[in-house]
């Protein structure tokens, strides 16, 4: 079987992370699927989001003052969805290539999305993604996100071919297998840039998901020698990525989907 292109927080690199636009750029390019970051807003909805802040990907400083640091779980879903987040992408410019002439879209005014929204993005489109339950920062901590959030892929209608979960936190994962085991569940390992990768952690999942700093191709080689699935991410270097592809590499996470499925075609 060919290893798989997941689109890491949709095409980063040319539109707003963990957008809609993104996930759609993507799937343009020919990503297998994409992945992004399931997060909950105040008031229960589960919604696309990476960092603990709004600060970086939205305009809530600018909208918001005074609500400082800007963490996502301390707004409900309404003042979410009046942010703008795709503004920042054109102004901050991430990875150069609005400079290069390779964005032609304007994605000011996108909103965040609900999971919701993104799932059936995913269905409409006959695709695949994979949803990192993210630890929740105060004061949705303790929010159930893996059964709300199974309980939404169950109500929009997608099933273990379309959904992937994966997560740092592997308890949660342990506890998917339990409660739905007819989906795949990845353990995320590298955490913590400058520390090694306990591996031993993870021993009973089949499907990895390491830092790729972390997890040289060697050691790819090595797990998928023994049966594991390894799926490294971040990986933008097409070199890089025939490294891993051909140490056994089960797929990679990319920004740029649109320089690694061609290695593939």
């Amino acid at each position: 079987m060919r290893p798989v292109v997941i689109a890491h927080r949709g095409a980063r690199s040319l539109a707003p992370e963990n957008t809609l636009a993104a996930a759609r750029k993507a799937f343009e390019l020919g990503a297998d699927l994409w992945e992004t970051d399931v997060g909950v807003s105040k008031d229960g909805f589960l919604i696309l989001m990476h960092d603990d802040s709004l600060a970086r990907t939205t305009d809530a400083p600018a909208r918001y003052p005074g609500a400082e640091p800007w963490t996502f779980t301390e707004f409900e879903l309404e003042k979410l969805r009046a942010l703008d987040a795709g503004s920042w992408f054109h102004e901050t410019d991430p990875f150069g290539e609005v400079a290069a002439g390779h964005v032609r879209e304007d994605y000011r005014g996108e909103r965040i999305p609900t999971v919701r929204e993104a799932l059936l993005l995913t269905k409409e489109l006959g695709w695949r993604v994979n949803l990192e339950l993210k630890r929740q920062p105060p004061p949705m901590a303790g929010f159930p996100i893996l059964e709300r959030t199974l309980e939404l892929v169950r109500e929009v209608g997608l099933g273990p071919e379309a959904v992937v979960f994966s997560s740092f936190d592997l308890e949660l994962m342990r506890r998917g297998r339990r409660l739905a085991p007819e989906f795949r569940y990845q353990a995320v390992l590298g955490f913590h840039r400058d520390r090694p990768i306990d591996w031993d952690a993870a021993r009973d999942f089949d499907e990895l998901n390491p830092r790729a700093a972390l997890a040289p191709p060697e050691r790819v080689r090595e797990l998928a020698q023994a049966g594991k699935r390894v799926y490294p991410w971040t990986v933008n270097d097409p070199e890089e990525a025939l490294r891993y592809f051909e140490a056994g590499a089960a797929g990679v996470f990319t920004d740029y989907p649109q320089r690694i499925v061609p290695l593939l075609r």
